[in-house]
């Protein structure tokens, strides 16, 4: 069955839940950047959270090159094993590797070369997430945040060379109406699909603009989708937003 969660900090998970939400999506990078020992003082928070932590986003930090000349495979291979063994310990299922900033192409860096480093990339997630039940959820991101991987379509393509069972793609509704992306992908790639994330017209709560819910949503009912979908927007007024948001979405669930 359909989950619905949002894209915030630990210290709104009791928020969320009081306005009904199933689980919370947290970001990454910025427990990751903290050190060891303030990592594991922190993690009760994540595994001990009112609602699940089902989620991550924001995997790295942007200062941590991932193509290019200045990707170092030594410092990227030892983030990933931490962050895999950070997400697995707090209990979640899902990864979603958007990082515009730390994926984005030099000029002058050939392309073939920036493909060649993102499939080792996620290679070295496959192995680390292994057994785990954790899911690496390769996120499209408009033209304006990254060079690279700008469509659900391109993101499955990246998912198919890896041919790995924890790298799958995440659609986001935001992205795919900043790139006018046909709504058809949802069901050309259903099978590639683990993860959503929502918005609404300027990227502001679900229901206070003019996104083809109906339409979203059927799309995905005709790919089988029943996993996470995550609100990811900026917020005025949590406290009208964050239920009537929710309300908003199970009725066009048909929840």
């Amino acid at each position: 069955m359909t989950a619905f969660g949002w894209c915030m900090g630990i210290e709104q998970a009791e928020e969320l839940r009081a306005a009904g939400y199933d689980y919370i999506e947290c970001a990454l990078a910025p427990l990751m950047k903290q050190p060891p020992e303030q990592i594991k003082k922190a993690l009760p928070s994540y595994m001990d959270s009112v609602i699940p932590v089902r989620a991550w986003n924001v995997l790295f930090p942007g200062e941590l090159r991932l193509v290019g000349p200045d990707a170092d495979e030594e410092s990227i291979r030892g983030y990933v094993a931490r962050a895999v063994d950070t997400m697995n310990r707090a209990g979640s299922s899902v990864a979603v590797f958007g990082s515009g900033r730390a994926r984005h192409v030099p000029e002058g860096w050939e392309r073939a070369r920036a493909e060649e480093q993102l499939l080792k990339l996620l290679g070295w997630f496959a192995d680390e997430c292994e057994g785990t039940g954790l899911t690496i959820a390769i996120e499209p991101l408009n033209t304006k945040e990254s060079n690279i991987i700008n469509s659900v379509a391109e993101g499955v393509q990246y998912a198919r060379l890896v041919n790995r069972a924890p790298i799958r793609v995440l659609a986001d509704f935001y992205h795919m109406d900043e790139e006018r992306e046909a709504l058809e992908t949802l069901e050309e790639n259903r099978e590639w699909l683990a993860h959503i994330h929502v918005a609404d017209t300027g990227r502001l709560s679900p229901g206070t603009g003019q996104y083809p819910y109906e339409a979203f949503v059927e799309r995905l009912k005709a790919a089988g989708y029943d996993g996470g979908v995550s609100v990811e927007c900026t917020v005025h007024d949590r406290a009208q937003e964050l239920p009537a948001s929710l309300r908003f979405l199970k009725s066009r669930w048909g929840l």
